[in-house]
């Protein structure tokens, strides 16, 4: 893979978003659509992956690219961790939901268990990326046929 060198200072957060979505398509595009498909599992872009992309594509060494990464994710856990919302423009929102205490059941035995109230996270994709993600849907779609 070429090596392309950007200057950080010079990229704003919608050419750096165009970037990842230029490298994820490309991947997409080298997945086999096929019979010679050979697992049902969606592919999946990975935390190793991403400092890859920062690493071929910004010009960060691979040690700053992973550092970068693992900063990002980490900032967004420390957030949800403290209760906060996070947000991020043009991709969605990360959301804390206490859900209450609901009656369940034992599927071997049927007999009734009380499901205990809990704090899940949510994800909710933005527009931006539900119109990007369903663009490059029917684009999947329309080089198959």
């Amino acid at each position: 893979m070429a090596r392309h060198l950007i200057d950080m200072n010079e990229m704003n957060s919608s050419d750096f978003e165009a970037l990842l979505t230029a490298q994820r398509s490309a991947m997409i595009r080298d997945i086999p659509t096929s019979s010679a498909v050979v697992s049902n599992e969606t592919p999946t872009l990975t935390k190793a992956e991403l400092a890859e992309l920062l690493f071929d594509n910004v010009g960060l060494n691979k040690r700053e690219a992973k550092d970068m990464v693992e900063a990002f994710f980490e900032v967004i856990r420390d957030a949800l961790e403290s209760g906060d919302s996070v947000k991020l423009s043009g991709f969605g929102n990360f959301q804390l939901r206490d859900k209450p205490q609901r009656p369940g059941r034992n599927p071997k035995t049927g007999e009734a268990i009380p499901i205990a109230a809990r704090r899940v996270v949510t994800f909710h994709a933005s527009q931006k990326l539900k119109a990007l993600v369903e663009n490059g849907a029917e684009a999947s779609f329309s080089r198959a046929d």
